[in-house]
């Protein structure tokens, strides 16, 4: 018996040795081959770009994987408590390598030939998740287990549990348990029951099978173990887990909300990062603070589509998008079936006509159900017969629909359905601050996911009469005043520069003869701006219309660019218009404030070129200046004697001319041009206020024209006086403010000379000093008509 016990004991000696040997020949044969565990100190998570407004709301998210990152101080006890109930509830006390774990799924693989339970630690799913990859082999959990052995050596009990919180899987793209929070309950971590928590805590083992909205059954179950489990170890009690059990499963889909709604900005961003940091872009966790204010947004985005909307229904109704036959029993099923093909596009959402009578139809909405549309809100939709032409206003509703009519409805401001159409012309809308360029709002079209060209950076169109203002301001810097003639006559020309003999007119199609600048650009006269550039030079106003970011390789020096036949896009007038609400300054407009890494850190700060007018002016920023003033002062382009002069002849435009439509934000600091191109193909409205530019287009993608009488004034301004009714609120009025050197006297309208003590239609002209006019008005200047009446073909001026 001594004999055998002895043999038994030396047999088992050898076998421990024998094991020894190989496990520590398999350690240094595989550990060689495997990363340094000591890596993860450094380990990046995989967290997707955020893009913000300026106050920190959220505009977009872009990556893959879902992950919102959390610190160990920061996770919940219970949560933890619920993880390490399910997972691992011996994971503080063993080395990586639960052995009573490994034994008992080894005793279990021997009888039942399965393995039916898994002996991996969280410190061993860390070194899988991380390190390698999951398939099922003897070699990769021998690797697992030498790596969760030099884990433990070289990371805290607490920066393990704090990279398995972070990475496992959690189904439905959710990475971590902040993010399964949010994506299950919409939820911030902290906020969540126990019954939630254990809920999270089961997903780890199957993140499909126990999916709580795929199959709610079995996450039911699971949940439950876990809670079980929780009162088994001593976590909670078992009130509290008896009470947790009771609680129904309300898990639902959560996409975390877009808070404000600017997809333009945002791929303006996403691209911008792509070229600066590739496709690490995704998923560096980087968070994007831009320029865009939340409201300004919004209400571009409102008044963007408002003027759409107004514009196309101005020019009827092109009828329903197309029929279907409906069964008897006008089944909803079968009504969401044929309309399940068909996406909401911005506001509206698809519908299908079932019942008309004289005065209701009654529709079925896409996943809505079922609504009524009354006779008020269809009366808009005459039939479109031409661009120009529209037919009878509907009487009754079945004038307009008929059963199976496929349509688009909206509702209204009271949430009442109204009869829509997509608007067949697009348009944008861009405001910027004019002192550092910041962009506080953008919309680049009617719905970015039905059209992704944007149209604010883009699309280059010609900007008509917008463009005069920079005439205007280069005739100022020849020597012209506000108060300086031009005839307003009919003329023709013969310009080597145009293919054509080429007769302009005047929108009205009248002539004003002698005319003040001030009039001229007041009312838009198109003959007082050609003859005006003919005389200052085209290629000189080409010259000085570069230092305001103009693309000048897009003009060409011939007269038609007094109406703005060159092109430029609403961004670029937005720089433009700036130069001459801020006093003169060049700003580039920018789009990104900062750009923080997944730590917060700021690894990007933008530091736009500022206008300082108490800063010395130079031709060039410098780092000392940097240095001097904290940030780069903008560069001036404009005298403040021009820029005076341009403020007050646009602050005319809005309160007498084209923009006058403004006037109904009711105040006095408001300056602007319309422009109108050639047959209405583009509507435009530049127009600033001291504190804000804003710049509204509307026209076709593919040009052609609006319409008759849609000029920008129509058109156009509309859309900017909807925005800047919002982005204006609370901001007082500032009065334009004359600088040194300038001098206001009273003088005669029609001359634009000293008005004589008698003159009793004198008005009052700011002037610059060196210009100021010294010659009184003669006694008798002649008779003058309003209306210019002559036939342009009996004038031919060569020039």
């Amino acid at each position: 018996m001594f004999r055998f016990l002895k043999y038994i004991s030396t047999l088992i000696l050898i076998t421990l040795i024998l094991v020894l040997v190989s496990a520590v020949s398999i350690y240094y044969i595989l550990a060689p081959q495997l990363p340094e565990a000591v890596s993860l100190k450094e380990t990046q998570l995989q967290v997707p770009l955020r893009i913000f407004s300026s106050e920190g709301l959220l505009l977009a998210e872009f990556g893959e994987k879902r992950r919102i990152p959390v610190e160990y101080t920061d996770v919940p006890k219970l949560m933890t408590q619920a993880i390490l109930a399910s997972e691992d509830d011996r994971f503080f006390e063993h080395p990586g390598v639960d052995y009573h774990g490994l034994l008992r799924a080894a005793y279990s693989l021997a009888v039942t030939g399965h393995k039916t339970q898994g002996g991996s630690t969280i410190t061993m799913q860390v070194a899988r998740n991380f390190f390698l990859s999951n398939e099922k082999t003897y070699l990769r959990k021998l690797n697992e287990i030498i790596l969760a052995f030099q884990i433990e050596h070289a990371l805290t009990k607490e920066e393990i549990l704090t990279l398995y919180l972070n990475k496992i899987y959690l189904g439905k793209r959710a990475y971590g348990v902040g993010a399964a929070a949010n994506v299950y309950y919409g939820k911030q971590l902290q906020d969540l029951t126990l019954a939630e928590f254990a809920m999270i805590a089961g997903l780890p083992k199957a993140p499909s099978k126990f999916n709580p909205m795929a199959n709610p059954e079995r996450a039911l179950l699971r949940r439950n173990y876990v809670l079980r489990r929780m009162w088994e170890v001593g976590y909670i009690s078992e009130q509290d887990y008896l009470t947790a059990t009771l609680e129904p499963i309300t898990a639902q889909h959560h996409s975390r909300e877009v808070e404000v709604y600017a997809p333009f900005v945002a791929e303006m961003v996403r691209n911008q990062l792509i070229d600066q940091y590739g496709d690490d872009t995704y998923n560096s966790g980087f968070n994007v603070y831009t320029t865009i204010r939340a409201n300004h947004q919004t209400s571009a985005n409102i008044a963007l589509q408002s003027a759409l909307f107004s514009y196309d229904r101005r020019h009827g109704y092109r009828g329903a998008l197309s029929q279907i036959t409906i069964l008897e029993n006008d089944d909803e099923a079968q009504l969401q079936l044929a309309l399940e093909k068909l996406e909401e596009i911005g506001p509206l959402l698809p519908a299908v006509v079932v019942t008309t009578t004289t005065d209701t139809a009654t529709i079925y909405i896409k996943n809505i159900g079922t609504h009524k549309l009354t006779l008020d809100s269809i009366k808009w939709a005459q039939p479109q017969l031409s661009t120009d032409s529209k037919g009878k206003k509907p009487n009754q509703v079945n004038d307009v629909l008929n059963r199976g009519n496929v349509i688009h409805v909206s509702q209204d401001k009271q949430g009442i359905w109204q009869l829509a159409q997509l608007p067949e012309a697009e348009g944008a809308l861009i405001a910027v601050s004019p002192y550092d360029g910041a962009v506080t709002a953008l919309n680049g079209g009617f719905d970015y996911f039905h059209n992704k060209f944007n149209r604010v950076i883009q699309s280059r169109r010609q900007p008509g009469s917008g463009f005069k203002p920079f005439i205007y301001s280069a005739a100022l810097e020849k020597g012209y005043t506000a108060a300086s003639i031009i005839n307003d006559a009919p003329v023709v020309f013969d310009d080597p520069g145009l293919e054509n003999v080429w007769r302009p007119e005047n929108y009205s199609g009248k002539f004003f003869g002698p005319t003040r600048l001030r009039v001229a650009l007041t009312h838009s006269r198109n003959l007082v701006s050609i003859r005006l550039l003919r005389d200052i030079g085209a290629q000189y106003a080409i010259d000085y219309a570069k230092r305001f970011g103009f693309d000048t390789s897009q003009m060409h020096p011939n007269l038609s660019l007094a109406l703005g036949s060159g092109s430029a896009s609403p961004w670029d007038m937005a720089r433009a218009y700036s130069s001459l609400a801020n006093g003169g300054y060049r700003i580039e407009p920018y789009i990104i404030q900062r750009i923080e890494d997944v730590n917060g850190a700021i690894i990007m700060q933008a530091q736009p070129d500022t206008v300082c007018e108490t800063c010395l002016d130079s031709e060039t920023s410098s780092t000392d200046e940097i240095a001097q003033y904290g940030f780069s002062p903008a560069k001036r382009i404009m005298t403040p004697q021009n820029t005076y002069i341009m403020n007050s002849l646009l602050r005319d435009v809005v309160r007498y001319g084209t923009g006058r439509k403004a006037m109904s934000l009711e105040r006095n600091d408001l300056a602007g041009k319309t422009g109108t191109t050639n047959d209405q193909v583009d509507a435009w409205f530049n127009g600033f206020q001291p504190e804000l530019v804003a710049i509204s287009w509307v026209g076709f993608d593919t040009p052609r024209t609006l319409g008759r009488y849609e000029t920008g004034g129509r058109a156009a301004l509309p859309m900017w006086i909807d925005f800047m009714r919002v982005a204006l609120k609370d901001i007082p009025q500032e009065p334009l403010k004359q600088p040194v050197d300038m001098a206001t006297v009273r003088i005669d309208p029609k001359t634009g000379l000293l008005a004589r003590p008698e003159t009793v239609n004198a008005i009052y002209e700011s002037f610059r000093q060196q210009y100021v006019p010294t010659q009184l008005t003669p006694v008798l200047t002649g008779h003058r008509t309003d209306e210019f009446d002559s036939n342009p073909d009996t004038i031919i001026d060569p020039f």
